[in-house]
């Protein structure tokens, strides 16, 4: 069910380019950055089971959806050790996604080939690197699902919270001349705030991730949805394409 928090003088089936994030929007992972967290944070000292392991793990909970590198940063304190850190997790997530461990939510794909018949862009955004986000497109088959896919790097390294990677969608697709034409839809209170900040008349949070409706609305969310296949009704969107 579709709950509209926000009124915007935009109107929902006025908007031309559609921002899409991927773990938890539109993959479904079972939870493989945690697992992947692991490997980084053993690598760096940090055992399972200690106070120092729980406080990383819940900081790493609590800011999903923000660029991996700028949470190790936080996490480690130095750029040599985030480095390192960040390095180990996009090799662990990576093999994870290689070893078979990722889908599509239910109805994501449907929902991002309705919204491109109906003439709308969509673009798919990550905080992983490049080198994670295309392990993920190949192992979905999804290389050629969108015209464009975008990681933190193809933002000038800043991922959200930011508003870049919504911008960069804009400037690099042209696919409209508002940002007020641009829906955003994710799963972390995040993707919200990055949403907002970049001026976008729909941010959609989804229920199939990170987080819950009282964080997602919390940071802006002007719907929450059960999952992306709904983003194409509240879009104006039917299932084979055409206009609701």
């Amino acid at each position: 069910m579709v709950r509209e928090l926000t009124s915007s003088a935009t109107k929902q089936n006025d908007i031309e380019l559609v921002v899409l994030d991927m773990a938890g929007t539109t993959v479904a992972d079972g939870g493989l950055v945690e697992q992947a967290f692991d490997a980084a944070a053993r690598h760096l000292g940090v055992e399972p089971g200690t106070p120092d392991h729980a406080e990383k793990l819940a900081h790493v909970r609590a800011t999903m959806g923000e660029s991996k590198i700028s949470v190790f940063r936080q996490l480690f304190g130095t750029e040599e050790a985030a480095r390192r850190a960040n390095a180990v997790f996009e090799k662990a997530y990576g093999e994870l996604v290689d070893g078979g461990l990722v889908a599509p939510v239910p109805g994501a794909r449907k929902a991002v080939e309705a919204l491109q018949a109906a003439g709308l862009t969509v673009v798919l955004s990550t905080g992983f690197a490049r080198v994670t986000q295309d392990a993920i497109l190949a192992a979905l088959g999804w290389q050629d699902l969108v015209p464009l896919t975008l990681c933190p790097a193809d933002a000038g390294g800043r991922g959200r919270p930011y508003p870049d990677l919504v911008l960069a969608a804009l400037l690099r697709t042209g696919a409209t001349d508002a940002v007020q034409r641009v829906a955003v839809a994710g799963d972390t209170s995040y993707d919200m705030l990055s949403g907002r900040r970049a001026g976008a008349s729909v941010v959609a949070g989804v229920l199939t991730g990170a987080h819950d409706k009282d964080q997602l609305t919390a940071a802006g969310a002007t719907h929450v949805l059960g999952s992306v296949a709904e983003l194409p009704a509240l879009l104006g969107v039917t299932g084979d394409g055409r206009p609701a």
